[in-house]
Parts: structure tokens; sequence; C-alpha cells
């Protein structure tokens, strides 16, 4: 080999190590520490950077991206001496590089042991349940003390949050009891609840359905009754307009008598003071057809003066005079309207006592 070729490329590698020694290309999000004879110079930047070779070295690179830690569970004891084991999860940013490497050794062990350390100062202030429903308080308390303590350390806590909070096994039963308490006793008043809402809906429907049904007969009865009255009307008009004598109002008038006790709610029955004189007033129309048909013979005559001598003390009966000219048949008809008022009278008298005595118990 000549002798020439050996000295140049021992040169040409000795520029090759140089540039290599002097060029740095950093990332992006990346800040790297450059001590020049073990002491800090300065931070290169993302991008292309020139350094010394031999003299100046690249002693830390750091991450400037938002970082996120996880902590172990780690035992707090609340104010009423109960152990629970709390995680947490911590957003942090480092902002000054120099600071995060020379200012502390281990700045996530730091942060870790600090945040310990204020979660113990703030849940022993609290009690369990406390502890369970002031998540937010709690993570604002910790972010307030890690960001002052960790500012100095060129490092920015973003955000704190509390991933989980571990309470005893017999205090989780507990807990579960009670919410299951909890949750029978929402059961059972939304039954309840339930309940009432049926009583009254049911309780209304009863009413308006009462309401309904006595409308319905209220206008029931205005209808029949303006049926019954505009029916006596007609009647009225009829017998006003077929100019009606006394002698048929007067037989009418004795068949509606037995019509009188009929009703249930009948408790007594009272004669009218006309029976005897519509009971006349047959009578007479009967005697008038018999003195038309001709003289009576003189048996006849005295038969009708002792029928009028022996029912002249009877109630309902007309009073004959013995001269008079009625006939056998015009007797007959008297005596047998007169026994027919009569019956009628007894059986309304007998349903009257027979209904009284029927609810009299029931008093």
């Amino acid at each position: 080999m000549d002798p020439v070729v050996i000295p140049i490329l021992v040169a040409a590698l000795v520029v090759v190590f140089l540039v290599a020694a002097t060029v740095r290309i950093v990332p992006q999000a990346r800040r790297y520490n450059i001590e020049r004879f073990g002491r800090y110079r300065r931070t290169l930047q993302p991008g292309l950077n020139f350094v010394l070779p031999v003299a100046d070295r690249v002693n830390t690179k750091l991450d400037v991206r938002e970082q996120v830690y996880s902590s172990d569970p780690k035992p707090v004891i609340t104010e009423d001496n109960l152990v629970v084991n709390i995680d947490t999860v911590l957003y942090y940013q480092i902002t000054d590089p120099r600071a995060a490497a020379y200012e502390v050794a281990d700045y996530l062990q730091a942060i870790d042991q600090l945040t310990v350390t204020t979660l113990r100062n703030v849940i022993g202030s609290m009690d369990l349940e406390g502890t369970l429903t002031s998540r937010e308080e709690i993570n604002a308390r910790l972010r307030a003390v890690l960001d002052d303590a960790t500012g100095k350390w060129g490092i920015r806590v973003n955000r704190v949050e509390i991933k989980a909070i571990d309470p005893p096994n017999t205090i989780k039963e507990a807990m579960e009891k009670q919410m299951r308490a909890e949750r029978d006793k929402r059961a059972a008043i939304l039954h309840a609840e339930g309940e009432r809402q049926a009583k009254i809906l049911t309780a209304e429907g009863t009413k308006q359905k009462d309401i309904l049904e006595a409308q319905g007969t209220q206008q029931a009865m205005i209808l029949r009754a303006d049926g019954e009255s505009k029916a006596v009307e007609l009647v009225f008009q009829a017998v006003h307009r077929n100019n009606a004598d006394a002698k048929v109002l007067a037989y009418k008038y004795l068949e509606t008598l037995p019509h009188l006790a009929q009703s249930d709610n009948n408790t007594f029955w009272v004669i009218p003071g006309e029976l005897t004189e519509a009971i006349r007033t047959v009578t007479t129309a009967f005697g008038d057809q018999s003195s038309a048909a001709g003289p009576p013979v003189a048996g006849q005559q005295d038969s009708v003066a002792d029928v009028a001598d022996s029912d002249k003390d009877n109630v309902g009966v007309p009073e004959i005079e013995p001269n008079s000219t009625l006939a056998l048949d015009a007797v007959a008809a008297a005596d047998e309207a007169a026994k027919q008022a009569a019956a009628a009278v007894s059986d309304a008298k007998a349903e009257a006592e027979a209904a009284g005595e029927t609810r009299l118990p029931g008093r």
C-alpha cells in the first residue's frame, strides 16, 4: 500500500468523527441538556444543533410532552380510623429541562412521595363518607400542593385524579347492606305510592260512576214524571172533552181503591171519606137504570125496604128511603160494590200490617 494513502485515510476518519461529534439532531418535543467539561452549558432545541466535539456531551434527554403517571395504591387513614387504599393518576409536563435534570434527582419519585403525604393530610381530616363523596375537593387540594412544590423542579402538574378508593371488605359489606336497605325502602315507598294512586283512581272512578248513575236516575225520574204528568193531563182533557158524568167517575174511583195499598212502602192506609159518596153515586146510577126498565112489584118494594133498614148503619152503603123505587138489581149491585170496597180495605190493612211487622226487626 502506498504510504501516502494511509495518512489520508486516517485524516478522513478523523474528519468523519469530528463531524459526527459536532452535529446533534434533536427530535420534536425533546430537549437535550449539554454539559461542557462536566458543567451545564445549554439545552438543545429541536432541529440541527452543533456542539464542540470531545468538550461537549449530552447529559439528559427529556420529553417535554404531557406525561401520565399512575401510582400504586397507598394506605390512608380517615378521620374515623378506617384504612382505605387510594390510587392516584398524575398528569404533569416538564417546563424547564435544566431544573428537572439538576434540581431534583428523581422527579417521579419525589412527586409520588409528595402525593402520598398530601393525601394523608387531606384524607385524615375527612371521614369515610366525606372521602367517597368529595373527590373533586381532594383533587383540587392535591393539585394546589403539588403544583406549588414541583414548580421549582421545572414541572407543572396539570391535573390530579383519584382513580380508586378501596375501603376494607367489612366496610364494603356494610355499605352493600345499607345500599340494599335503601333500595328496598325506595321500592316499598314506590309500591305504597302506586297503591295509593290506584285507590285514589278507583275512588274517583266510583265517585264518577255514582254521580253518573244518580244523574241518570234523576233524568229517568224527571222523564217518567213528565210522562205521567202528560198522561194525566191527556186523561183530564179527554174526560172534560167527553163530558163524563159523576156516575162514571164514581165507578172509576171505586176501581182505583184496591190499588192504593199495593206499594211495598206503605205502612198504613187511609180510607178516603168520599167512599160513601162514591158508592151512593153508583147505587143511584143503577137505581136510575132499573126505574127506566119498569115499575117494581110489591114484593120487590118490601125487599128493598128491608135491605135499606138493615144496611143503614154500615159504612160505605148509601141510605135508601123506604118509599124509593129501586130495583133488586140496583140493590145487589150496591151490595156487591160495598163488599168489594170492604174487601179491598181489609186486604190493604193486612198488607200494611205485614209490611210493618217485616220492617220492625231491621230497625
